[in-house]
């Protein structure tokens, strides 16, 4: 496993804790409030010995190692015969030093201890004064650790100096930044408040920018600002579509319930300004810093191209009003801006195997352990003005005439727990249980074996740091769950070399493809009304849940590309408005490739009855999702075209009542008109082909042409056309095959992609055996029915008597081994 993923020395050994077993002594009932008082004036002498560079500088977790803590005890005023203490934070400082800076943190030396909650009280007749220490983060150097020995309060014996044993639970092995609470009478002069910005981070745990505003020791005002023109890149981007802004309305009512838990909630404010302006953020934040006086605000950091620039704007212009900004690095593993093909090359640039090569190679800095979340926010005395969570029109749902609502996400409201909570309960139950299937069934449609973590990921309910964590720590550690970690970094790295990736066609050729333009074709794949029920049945989940499986989206884009003959940017922006997972970096990378235009080329093309062998071999996924199947057989249910008319009689499927008709009938020849289309761009701008190796040339983008000129054309490959770098990229192979037979069909191509399903000839046999059947039955029964008819004749001629007529239905044949099998209840013929 690479560098970037190597999460074994993440391990934080115990420290030692600062207070001596018999503190007792230093909290007595007579001299509390005096203590407090001396120490709130320690900390105010502490403040005017300090220099000025240190107090206006917020202490990052780097400045901890190897440097002695101190305590700061920051007070707060307490109204007369008020029982409520007002919490705040207290902050390790370093001391002042004339040593020089130590180096930057690497693993395993930043140590960390959170100790438990402990509170003495002091009750008299008309006030109550509680001091209470939370969650105290010192570090130690190694001289002190050994200098202060192993002793560690425990929550049931004040006087214990065991040390616990260390827990083999991956939740209890996490050290993160604990905060402090101390409640204490207040100093006239409070710190100005901290502006935490959330965006697509909203969650406690493990939240650099959450925890950094602690560490400044001020009070802390969460703000969501939304603004979506901003989100919007310059081109057709569709980055909030209605599933998103859904799932995004859920989880703020959530994160917001989860702050008032710790003594603090969310400001939600509409950003000002009109159009596509970039200052509407920033113009937003420049208002809360005047009214709150904030000198400092923090937030995670956002990477697709035209949010940087934005945020790059709102940093540089709050610092020169004299406001610290910060953007922190959370919401990858890796930085997709650090990432570069230093010692690696572009040979292979697209696949992930190469992306991680260059991770490797160019490690960046240590990932660090997972945080946990602070018990307590210090909250200000004043706070702004926002407007209601419905304000931001996020959930709105369209009327109709009469004045109805149309609730469209009432399934998506049922599938899905939009909390924090539950998406530490969904990774839990994974790893519990799903993740045992995961390496070589996670394809299966019909059972739960993926995470369904998307959502959660996308928008910062869960860190990719944790779930990395979880699931190294978990028994099976399966390397293709972790790898798609790395497919999600890689894919804000393409998006940052090509920023119309998610609208423009990466390989020049592929522009010119001749695409279908049949409305109704995508109506009905949108809808899932195809014919074919695996496609349909994966369209129908998308459109109730927002969601399906990677293997899924697979099978809807190839029929879409390879089929339909339409454009991979419908599929793109029908998802982007569909899934509540919707990631403008994941679905252009992926609709990118599988439309052929992308840096990979997906080496398959999954057809639409085949591929159910795979992921729905006994058509539970079918059923589910298309009930108007559901008494189909086996084998039939994603072949219903094939079933003989008898069953599908029985089973109530009417094609084109029940069940719509195939929009289209001939699979093969539909993919051998869609390889001639490839064959016949290539040929038309063969300047983008290389001629040696058959490969797609792609123009190098800026951003990689400085590195591609250290590469030779013999090592990295890259090809000058007058004043443009082509880039060999990664080519199909039976787009290559071509070259040298261009004639060649999709059916005689040896490298024919079209992936077939395990056990499809069977299920072929098995279909024609029960037609065959289905046929000698109707014939039987036919005959069986002339000779009744006959013999009643004769009798009516002769004047006999009638015989009886049949008691009971028509009943089954007892050795017959086809349930749908019917004759006449007197019959006792076998079919075998």
């Amino acid at each position: 496993m690479l560098h970037l993923f190597d999460c074994s020395y993440l391990h934080v050994p115990e420290i030692c804790h600062p207070y001596p077993k018999d503190y007792k002594q230093f909290f007595t009932e007579d001299d509390e409030l005096e203590l407090a008082l001396v120490l709130s004036l320690l900390e105010m002498k502490e403040q005017q010995l300090s220099t000025p560079s240190h107090e206006s500088r917020p202490q990052q977790p780097g400045d901890r190692l190897n440097q002695r803590s101190s305590l700061q005890l920051i007070s707060v005023s307490q109204p007369q015969g008020s029982s409520h203490t007002q919490v705040v934070d207290v902050v390790g400082r370093r001391e002042t030093t004339n040593s020089p800076q130590t180096e930057p943190t690497t693993r395993g030396t930043e140590l960390r201890k959170n100790t438990q909650v402990y509170k003495y009280n002091k009750e008299a007749p008309e006030t109550s004064q509680t001091v209470c220490v939370s969650r105290l983060s010192v570090s130690f150097s190694k001289q002190e650790m050994v200098e202060e020995g192993d002793q560690v309060m425990g929550e049931g014996d004040l006087n214990k100096s065991d040390k616990p044993k260390r827990s083999k639970n991956r939740r209890q092995r996490r050290k993160g930044t604990g905060q402090q609470v101390v409640g204490l009478p207040c100093s006239p002069s409070a710190p100005t408040p901290v502006l935490l910005w959330f965006r697509r981070d909203l969650r406690l745990c493990d939240n650099p920018a959450l925890n950094g505003s602690l560490e400044v020791g001020a009070p802390v005002i969460p703000v969501f600002i939304w603004s979506p023109e901003e989100e919007e890149g310059p081109g057709i981007t569709v980055a909030m579509g209605g599933a998103c802004k859904y799932w995004l309305h859920q989880a703020l009512s959530c994160f917001c319930s989860s702050l008032e838990r710790i003594g603090s909630h969310l400001v939600f404010l509409k950003a000002s300004g009109e159009g596509k302006e970039v200052g509407s953020s920033l113009r937003t934040l420049k208002q809360l810093v005047k009214e709150t006086g904030a000198r400092t605000v923090l937030a995670n950091a956002l990477y697709e191209p035209w949010l940087k620039e934005r945020d790059d704007v709102v940093v540089s212009a709050l610092q020169k009003d004299g406001v610290e900004c910060r953007m922190v690095h959370s919401y990858c593993l890796r930085d997709p801006y650090s990432v570069t093909t230093d010692g690696v090359g572009l040979r292979g640039i697209g696949s992930v195997s190469h992306f991680m090569s260059c991770c490797r190679q160019n490690p960046g800095p240590a990932l660090g352990v997972p945080m946990d979340p602070p018990v307590s926010l210090p909250t200000p005395g004043h706070w702004p003005q926002g407007v209601s969570l419905d304000t931001l029109s996020l959930a709105r749902m369209p009327r109709r005439k009469d004045g109805t609502t149309i609730d469209w996400a009432a399934n998506i409201r049922k599938a899905w727990d939009f909390s924090e909570e539950g998406a530490h309960a969904q990774l839990e139950a994974f790893l519990q249980d799903g993740v045992y299937r995961y390496e070589k069934e996670s394809g299966r449609a019909d059972a739960p074996n993926t995470s369904c973590l998307s959502p959660y990921l996308h928008f910062g309910q869960l860190s990719p740091r944790w779930l990395l964590w979880d699931a190294k720590g978990a028994r099976c550690r399966p390397p293709k769950f972790q790898r798609k970690l790395a497919w999600r970094d890689l894919a804000y790295w393409q998006l940052i070399l090509f920023p119309d990736l998610p609208w423009e066609s990466l390989r020049p050729p592929y522009k010119a493809l001749r695409w279908s333009r049949d409305r109704g074709h995508l109506k009905a794949w949108q809808r899932g009304q195809t014919g074919y029920p695996l496609v349909d049945a994966a369209m129908r989940q998308l459109w109730l849940t927002g969601w399906m499986n990677n293997y899924m989206r697979h099978v809807v884009a190839s029929f879409l590309i390879a089929y339909l003959y339409l454009p991979w940017q419908e599929g793109y922006r029908w998802f982007q408005d569909t899934l509540v997972d919707a990631d403008v970096a994941i679905d252009a990378m992926m609709w990118q490739n599988g439309g052929m235009c992308g840096l990979d080329h997906w080496n398959f093309v999954m057809h639409p009855v085949d591929a159910a062998m795979t992921c729905d071999p006994y058509g539970s996924y079918v059923r589910k999702w298309c009930p108007e199947l559901a008494d189909l057989p086996d084998e039939l249910i994603h072949k219903p075209w094939k079933c003989p008319a008898s069953m599908l009689r029985r089973a109530g499927v009417v094609f084109g009542q029940t069940y719509p008709e195939r929009i289209i009938t001939d699979l093969e020849e539909r993919r051998s008109q869609s390889l001639q289309d490839v064959a016949l761009v290539r040929k038309e701008f063969g300047q983008y082909v290389d001629k040696r190796s058959g490969s797609d040339l792609v123009p190098l983008p800026p951003r990689l042409v400085s590195e591609a000129l250290g590469l030779s054309d013999r090592d990295g490959g890259v090809v000058t056309a007058g004043k443009q770098f082509l880039l060999p990229v990664i080519t199909r192979m039976e787009f290559k095959h071509q070259l040298e037979d261009p004639d060649a069909d999709a059916a005689s191509n040896p490298y024919n992609a079209v992936l077939k399903g395990y056990v499809s000839r069977k299920r072929d046999e098995t279909i024609a055996f029960l037609n065959e059947r289905d046929f000698t039955a109707s014939v039987m029964y036919e005959g069986t029915q002339r000779k009744e008819r006959l013999e009643s004749d004769y009798r009516r001629m002769e004047g006999l008597p009638q015989p009886p007529a049949p008691r009971g239905r028509a009943r089954r044949t007892p050795t017959a081994k086809d349930r749908f099998s019917i004759v006449p209840g007197g019959a006792v013929t076998s079919l075998r």
